[in-house]
């Protein structure tokens, strides 16, 4: 694991800013995945559990992350994937790292707890949520804050779910810091996401929503997005994907163009990782 995770200065379109590269603190748990996952799994072996039992999509960061820290820790793991049976490049690395996975219709998997109770109930299993959201997981993204040898004025961070931001929250107000958190929801619409984070964080004072690039939804694109994250990519040798962090960064260059925030403002953006940048749908690829 490379902790602390480094922070690299990025120059785009003249304007600098620092992107925490948590991408690169496990080639498969990585980014705020293994932050997640930390806690979880400490308690689960504090349980004297033998399994790690879990939720997500085909093409899901959290199953292959999952599927690779029971693997560290010689756990099994297990896994209940939505919609209909498909093959493709993340599922088949969930496997080579041990993991069972379950395929289930979309109405059956919104009840994961009882999905859970009738395989696993008597299996000596932890149950983790999709996206590994709990309060042991925010515990662990909270620490991204600890790592930081200087201040920022703003941080950004992608939202899916919510619970990385609510550890950046978190981080921010135990510090006492004086920084502005500003998440970018890849879902439309992305207003949940400010709920989302209060039911872990109350105080929310810090926090900025920025609602509006999503560019369609989760997972979807434009040929704006996909051309900003190919020239960001050329032009500073940093991936990022169409899910997440390259929604995450043109949202920041613009907010700086439109003049919303200043470039002169110390900014510093969270690399959550994930492998869809090398392995992902193939109508997305094409797109490149």
């Amino acid at each position: 694991m490379q902790l602390p995770s480094p922070i690299h200065q990025v120059s785009y379109r003249g304007f600098n800013f620092f992107l925490k590269r948590d991408d690169l603190i496990d080639p498969f748990v990585s980014g705020n995945k293994w932050r997640k996952l930390k806690y979880i799994i400490q308690k689960a072996l504090q349980q004297n559990s033998t399994q790690l039992v879990t939720f997500g999509g085909a093409y899901s960061n959290h199953l292959l992350a999952t599927a690779a820290a029971a693997a560290k820790h010689r756990l099994k793991a297990s896994a209940f994937v939505r919609g209909e049976i498909v093959n493709n490049e993340m599922l088949m690395l969930c496997k080579l790292f041990g993991m069972q996975l379950h395929f289930v219709d979309r109405n059956t998997y919104k009840d994961k707890q009882l999905l859970f109770d009738q395989h696993y109930a008597n299996a000596n299993a932890y149950f983790i949520d999709e996206g590994g959201a709990s309060e042991e997981a925010v515990l662990g993204c909270s620490e991204i804050i600890s790592e930081l040898e200087k201040p920022f004025d703003h941080i950004f961070c992608a939202a899916g779910t919510g619970t990385t931001a609510a550890g950046l929250l978190r981080g921010i107000n135990q510090s006492q810091l004086h920084t502005r958190l500003h998440v970018v929801p890849v879902l439309k619409p992305g207003e949940f996401i400010q709920d989302e984070i209060a039911a872990y964080e109350k105080n929310t004072n810090c926090l900025n929503l920025h609602c509006d690039y999503h560019f369609g939804g989760y997972a979807k694109t434009n040929p704006q997005l996909i051309q900003f994250i190919k020239d960001f990519t050329a032009q500073t040798g940093i991936l990022l994907d169409p899910i997440y962090t390259g929604k995450m960064c043109y949202a920041i260059i613009d907010l700086v163009e439109k003049g919303i925030l200043s470039g002169s403002d110390k900014i510093l953006a969270v690399h959550t990782g994930g492998l869809f940048g090398i392995f992902g749908k193939k109508d997305e690829f094409d797109k490149f």
